[in-house]
């Protein structure tokens, strides 16, 4: 087994590409190793002293690194966990869990499913080009409000990529949007 490694944005995060699915379709974002617990893999992961947060994408692993912890000692360690759980066979994920609410109105349907349609089509595949990934959290009163996952979370670049990216995109092609703001979960 063959992994691939790429630099992302943000300094304290390495993308993983093992060469096949990881999550398939959808993602997942651990901030913790009590939050990993549904996923053998991101336990695994966060055993790894210095692993601060781990992100599993379509076909990609994201790890976030602790301050302290240097890439060069920890790289190694990383690809040997990501090799070990593949080898063996385990599952990603043991179970699904619910995701968070979206906070619409129903009379925005139509502007939500526009906003989708761009967020999916336009934004998604940039960013997880970057190990990362962006959610709809919700809409109201003109305001997106997205969730930042993976590299982009706590990324340098993340507020400029939200702000001035995302915001004008959207704005340009949906006029019922008056504004983009990133909530944490």
């Amino acid at each position: 087994m063959f992994i691939e490694t790429e630099g992302t944005p943000n300094p304290a995060t390495l993308k993983f590409l093992p060469g096949g699915d990881v999550m398939g379709a959808g993602t997942a974002d651990f901030a913790s190793a009590t939050a990993a617990e549904r996923s053998p893999l991101a336990a695994a992961l966060f055993a790894l002293p210095g692993v601060a947060r781990v992100f599993l994408g379509g076909d990609f692993i994201t790890i976030t690194k602790s301050d302290l912890s240097a890439w060069q000692s920890l790289k190694p360690q990383v690809l040997g966990a990501i090799m070990e759980h593949f080898v063996a066979g385990r599952p990603v994920i043991e179970s699904d869990a619910a995701e968070a609410d979206e906070d619409v109105a129903p009379e925005d349907a139509e502007v939500v499913a526009q906003i989708k349609e761009l967020l999916d089509t336009r934004v998604r595949p940039a960013v997880a080009g970057d190990g990362g990934d962006i959610v709809f959290r919700g809409f109201r009163d003109g305001v997106v409000r997205l969730h930042m996952q993976g590299a982009c979370s706590g990324c340098p670049s993340s507020t400029a990529t939200l702000k001035h990216g995302i915001e004008n995109m959207l704005r340009h092609y949906v006029p019922e949007v008056i504004a983009v703001e990133q909530v944490m979960a």
